[in-house]
């Protein structure tokens, strides 16, 4: 088979699904041309700056981010159904990236969200990119929902953490399933990327607020179960048991799995590691489909 048009589907996991642009720049070094696209939460932002062609941009300004500006993203909030109102990030990303409509991209796009209003997925195909996102990586009592209409929807990944009955196939193409939540071991020699950022610089009341943070997300994933970690530990085995069933049923032509301890949920700070992560795992996926051809 010489045919390497693929259809792509990259699945939630928080700042691990950072790694879909290191699979999305394996996939193209390896001569793939993506020709759909469809992703959930972190999924559906990747797939869609890509969409856009902008992906590049987008990767730039991730990795320059630290730790600080991570948390000045944060709109935090008082809320009941939220702490993070979510808007503060997708402006600042429109500033590099202006939103567009789904059906202008240059490919095929999909995402999908969760409408708990009304128990069912609702999938994006078109109107506005970026209200699709942010409804799509509304992390449930993290971001507060998005309104639309009468119903109140949140992440995708709920119900669909790897939508491949979402993108669109044609004839002879591959299909190729990026799953940032697999439960293997990382065998790969990590670059250190050193990060120096001087907390003493912060205002008095970020630094409080960061120490509260740190006293609640365990540094390690066998540290004590606090609220955090509780809710993020109980959705990474929902996203990983609903995962399993969706590859079971569709069998990706390539399954590229990234091993989802070596990050946490919230390590947006450590976009650099991730995505050098992501391009390695995908290279032995890739390497791994050719020598079966």
């Amino acid at each position: 088979m010489n045919n390497k048009d693929i259809a792509l589907v990259l699945g939630s996991g928080g700042a691990r699904g950072i790694a879909h642009i290191g699979v999305i720049e394996e996939l193209e070094s390896q001569g793939f041309n993506i020709k759909s696209i469809s992703g959930t939460s972190m999924g559906a932002l990747v797939g869609g700056m890509y969409a856009t062609g902008k992906l590049e941009i987008y990767k730039n300004w991730l990795c320059s981010l630290e730790k600080r500006d991570v948390f000045n993203l944060l709109d935090l909030t008082i809320s009941r159904s939220g702490l993070v109102k979510g808007e503060k990030v997708v402006k600042e990303m429109e500033k590099m990236i202006p939103d567009r409509n789904i059906e202008d991209l240059s490919i095929p796009f999909a995402t999908s969200a969760t409408d708990v209003t009304n128990e069912k997925e609702v999938v994006f195909k078109s109107g506005s990119l970026y209200n699709a996102i942010r409804a799509s990586i509304s992390i449930p009592t993290v971001f507060i929902p998005v309104k639309k209409e009468e119903s109140y929807l949140i992440d995708g990944g709920v119900l669909n953490p790897i939508p491949i009955d979402r993108v669109e196939r044609s004839d002879n193409d591959i299909l190729v399933v990026s799953d940032v939540n697999a439960r293997i071991p990382n065998t790969f020699k990590m670059d250190k990327i050193e990060k120096t950022e001087e907390t003493s610089s912060y205002p008095n009341h970020i630094n409080a607020i960061l120490a509260k943070l740190n006293s609640h997300i365990p540094k390690h994933s066998k540290d004590k179960m606090g609220y955090i970690n509780l809710l993020d530990k109980s959705t990474s085995i929902m996203l990983y048991k609903i995962s399993q069933l969706t590859l079971e049923k569709y069998k990706p032509d390539i399954l590229i799995s990234f091993p989802h301890e070596s990050f946490g949920t919230y390590d947006f700070y450590k976009s650099k590691e991730i995505i050098d992560l992501g391009r390695k795992v995908a290279k032995e996926a890739i390497n791994n489909y050719l020598n079966k051809l």
